[in-house]
């Protein structure tokens, strides 16, 4: 059993190997197809040819048999006139004569003889009607009871009978029949005519057409298989050039030879390359411009902003003097210049990120207190939306080697995003850790997402209801600037959400840099998002609570 069981599994492991190779290599394929429709061709083929081979050898014995027992059956006639009144041993030793005078005589008549071969004859004396054996002359046991019928019935008959020699070997004989006619006693001649040169000729016939198949096949495999490999390479060469393409080495081309399809292909693959080059390389130019003019105009807005912020700064210390219309302008125009400030201090900030000129300032500390400060720098905000913010923290700390300022921006961009969609509901900060990574989740319960705005919530400038009035004065920057500082860490940044049930913001970042962070400690889409109520029942997402080992910060409601 245990023989077996290698067996078995040797067996596997090839068909498995087999299989692969198989299902990655054309050139394999088309070899083993060819050998197995080579294979059965010859096979028939073969078969063919031994059969004609066979047939035609054996005709031909037959015809020269039958025609030199003719021949011996006068002979015999001859000899054996009035053979039948003698007793049994007188006839018997008639029968012994006939036999040499048949075997010293040439009968070969028209040929036939030499094309018949060497024969043992065989005489015997009687008819049907005899109850005992006849008196015979020759090996009349190798006869065959069935083909005596015949001949004794005065049909001339032949047979292919195989016979058990005294030293136990087998020799197949085609043994022919014929009367003999005589004055008084029925008289039966048997010619027993070898079939060894013939079985020889046929093994030699099967021999060279197994020998011959067989080196037609391996021919047939090794054509097959270069010229296939004339097919191939180029291809295999077609796609290694397309994987460096792909990799980014845009000089890659192929090697045109000849004028033939293939030198066609690399024609049109180098061209279809060379388009390719032209196109990036333009598309890069203008991203490099557009950058390059993102960060120019932000640098150079920032001297006249500066100058009318310290007028606007001015104006709006001296607004009790001015009427209340003018007065209310004046904070508007401070409002409107914060905001311009932040839009364009995310213009710069996006310009170096696009730039790949941005550091990540890592350093190992706990990630708590940044959710805390991230919480509590928009706790005024949530305040006039309405909302809560609730901060779900595990007990132990949290280490993980992370940018302060890049987390604290990105919590501080969802937290924001978050009060402003969430329609007064609450939004909860759910923190978590495991062995590899740290997962920071932001949850509100507002209008959520459709089908399909998970992808496009950090695209620049992206809003999901562009009617929609926002309350925290974002730029629209905010979420993609979170995005690439997550890329930065190594980690990831994504979001799910459903119409009336809220939309819900994950951060997973690495503990340790360039350490893959593994699988995150928090999942989306969340635990909660079953069975939600956006509108504010008990039942469902509205009621966040804790786990037992978790520390709950509700902050203050202001402006309520």
């Amino acid at each position: 059993m245990r023989h077996l069981r290698r067996i078995v599994v040797f067996v596997r492991r090839k068909v498995v190997s087999f299989n692969e190779l198989w299902r990655h290599s054309l050139q394999f394929r088309v070899t083993v197809s060819t050998l197995a429709l080579s294979s059965a061709v010859v096979f028939v083929l073969g078969m063919v040819l031994q059969n004609q081979i066979t047939e035609r050898l054996l005709e031909t014995k037959q015809n020269a048999a039958i025609a030199q027992t003719r021949a011996v059956v006068e002979i015999a006639a001859s000899e054996l006139v009035g053979v039948g009144t003698e007793s049994s041993d007188a006839m018997t030793a008639r029968l012994n004569n006939a036999l040499k005078k048949i075997t010293s005589t040439t009968t070969a008549k028209d040929g036939a003889g030499s094309a018949a071969g060497t024969f043992d004859p065989v005489l015997a004396a009687g008819g049907r009607d005899q109850s005992s054996r006849p008196a015979a002359a020759g090996p009349y046991d190798k006869v065959p009871v069935r083909l005596r019928q015949f001949v004794e019935t005065e049909q001339v008959s032949y047979l292919m009978h195989t016979v058990t020699e005294a030293d136990g070997g087998k020799t197949t004989y085609l043994i022919v029949g014929a009367p003999v006619t005589t004055m008084i006693n029925p008289l039966q001649l048997y010619l027993l005519y070898p079939l060894t040169s013939e079985q020889n000729t046929v093994s030699t016939v099967q021999n060279t057409l197994l020998v011959g198949g067989l080196v037609l096949l391996l021919l047939l495999a090794g054509i097959t298989n270069l010229v296939t490999r004339q097919v191939v390479r180029p291809v295999r060469q077609a796609a290694a050039a397309a994987e460096q393409f792909a990799g980014g080495e845009l000089d890659q081309r192929l090697a045109v030879l000849g004028e033939d399809d293939l030198a066609k292909l690399a024609v049109s693959y180098n061209e279809m390359a060379a388009s390719i080059q032209r196109q990036i390389r333009q598309l890069e130019e203008f991203g490099g411009l557009q950058r390059r003019f993102t960060s120019d105009v932000s640098h150079e807005l920032r001297t006249p902003l500066t100058t009318v912020r310290m007028a606007a700064d001015v104006l709006h210390a001296s607004r009790e003097q001015f009427p209340a219309g003018l007065a209310r302008s004046t904070e508007l125009l401070v409002d409107e210049l914060d905001r311009f400030e932040a839009l364009l201090g995310d213009l710069l900030e996006i310009s170096r990120l696009d730039a790949g000129v941005e550091e990540l300032s890592a350093e190992l500390i706990d990630v708590r207190p940044i959710a805390t400060r991230a919480v509590e720098q928009v706790r005024v905000i949530a305040g006039n939306a309405g909302s809560s913010v609730e901060l779900i923290l595990p007990d132990e700390e949290a280490p993980a080697e992370v940018d302060a300022r890049r987390v604290e921006r990105i919590l501080r961009n969802l937290l924001a995003n978050a009060v402003d969609h969430s329609e007064g509901n609450p939004v909860v900060l759910t923190l978590a850790v495991n062995e590899t990574a740290v997962a920071i989740t932001v949850r509100d319960h507002g209008v959520g997402l459709q089908p399909g705005e998970a992808e496009l919530v950090f695209n620049r400038f992206w809003r999901a209801d562009p009617s929609r009035n926002r309350r925290t004065g974002g730029t629209g920057l905010g979420l993609a600037i979170s995005q690439e500082d997550a890329r930065l860490h190594g980690g990831l940044l994504d979001a799910w959400g459903e119409t009336g049930h809220g939309a819900c913001f994950r951060l997973v970042l690495p503990r340790q840099q360039d350490t893959p962070m593994g699988e995150s400690p928090l999942v989306l889409p969340p635990p909660d998002h079953q069975g939600t109520d956006p509108h504010g029942s008990s039942s469902g997402l509205l009621e966040v609570r804790p786990a037992p080992d978790a520390i709950l910060a509700e902050p203050e409601e202001v402006g309520r």
